[in-house]
């Protein structure tokens, strides 16, 4: 199914008294399905028609998970159907829970304004050029409401006139980088402007990965070392992990997702791969294949035998370029990373079947 086709199935079949159980919800709640080879793969997908009762703004969301997994709060970017469903709007928007929780609905709702206003307003005039500050979902008081009022940036889209499947595609992707910006001045916004940004930022309670200061006097206290204590993941790196652990499943693969400190293991035609996941952060594809190498290295070296070594891999948030695709290559090691298709990557990862050839 299209974007196009989704989008205009969804508001002109979507009846909220008919219940959660209908055609229109269930659509939404095949959002993952529908638009998970248009978004990073470390993303959560979630498409909602409410809970119990039908919503009056039904809604597909897209989360960094090292932000939030859920609309209840932080920052995330979602498609929101006016109750009318004359309109779709895909909206960089804030959670409202946990204002409300703390300042009760109407401080919240003002709140929200605030952030929505500082953090656009950070944004360079040409970023946010052509997108709306304001959505009408129908002014309806409780949740759309509360989104219209945690509408940061937003491109407003009406069903009848939807643009092309191309303008959709290229919007979202747009709008997914603009996200990620928008967390980036947030905290910005945060440590430099008193009491502007008041939601409530999760604490970190990973620890520093051990690879980044241990030095061992041995190999038996380097291996005890990290196998018992717990690597610093981010949400975002579990998530691509656990994405990436269910294709190999469904391409033969015995796998394994839960070998700290290892990110995966695969089994296939008597190979035994180890697999390193790397989220390449605002475009530093150079710092995490440099990671990639050294950590597939150690690994290698501590934990296998010399004897029965494993086949390398590096997998990563997004392309990461020819050249460094051959550096890997150059080290012994296959590269693999999403696209819209599904999961694309070097010659050696294809012909081991860790990649689709045309994906």
């Amino acid at each position: 199914m299209t974007l196009r086709e989704y989008f205009h199935e969804v508001a002109t079949t979507y009846d909220r008294t008919v219940g959660t159980g209908a055609p229109a919800a269930r659509l939404l709640r095949s959002a993952p399905v529908v638009f998970e080879p248009y978004v990073p793969a470390s993303y959560i997908i979630k498409g909602s028609a409410g809970n119990g009762a039908g919503a009056f703004c039904p809604w597909a969301a897209f989360f960094d998970p090292d932000e939030t997994n859920t609309a209840t709060r932080g920052m995330y970017l979602v498609y929101l159907f006016a109750e009318d469903m004359q309109t779709v709007s895909l909206s960089l928007n804030q959670g409202v829970t946990e204002l409300r929780e703390t300042f009760g609905a109407r401080e919240a709702e003002q709140r929200l304004r605030s952030e929505a206003e500082a953090i656009r307003g950070a944004f360079p005039e040409d970023v946010s050029s052509g997108l709306e500050d304001v959505i009408n979902l129908g002014g309806r008081p409780g949740l759309p409401r509360a989104y219209e009022a945690g509408n940061i940036l937003a491109r407003v889209y009406e069903v009848d006139a939807l643009p092309t499947e191309g303008e959709l595609k290229l919007d979202l992707r747009k709008m997914i980088q603009l996200y990620q910006d928008a967390l980036v001045l947030r905290e910005d916004l945060r440590s430099t402007t008193r009491d502007v940004i008041t939601t409530i930022k999760l604490k970190d309670k990973g620890e520093q990965d051990p690879l980044l200061y241990f030095a061992p006097k041995n190999d038996d206290e380097y291996i005890q070392k990290i196998t018992a204590r717990e690597l610093k993941k981010s949400r975002k790196h579990e998530t691509l992990v656990k994405r990436y652990g269910t294709f190999l499943e469904q391409a033969g693969f015995t796998a394994g997702t839960n070998v700290h400190p290892r990110d995966l293991v695969a089994r296939r035609d008597g190979d035994d791969w180890l697999i390193e996941a790397k989220v390449v952060r605002r475009g530093n594809v150079s710092h995490a294949v440099r990671e990639a190498i050294g950590q597939l290295a150690t690994y290698a070296f501590l934990l296998y035998s010399a004897d029965a070594q494993p086949r390398r891999m590096a997998l990563f948030t997004e392309p990461i370029g020819d050249v460094y695709v051959r550096l890997l290559d150059h080290q012994g090691i296959a590269s693999v990373w999403p696209t819209e298709d599904g999961w694309a990557g070097s010659s050696e990862a294809v012909d081991a079947g860790l990649a689709q050839k045309d994906a």
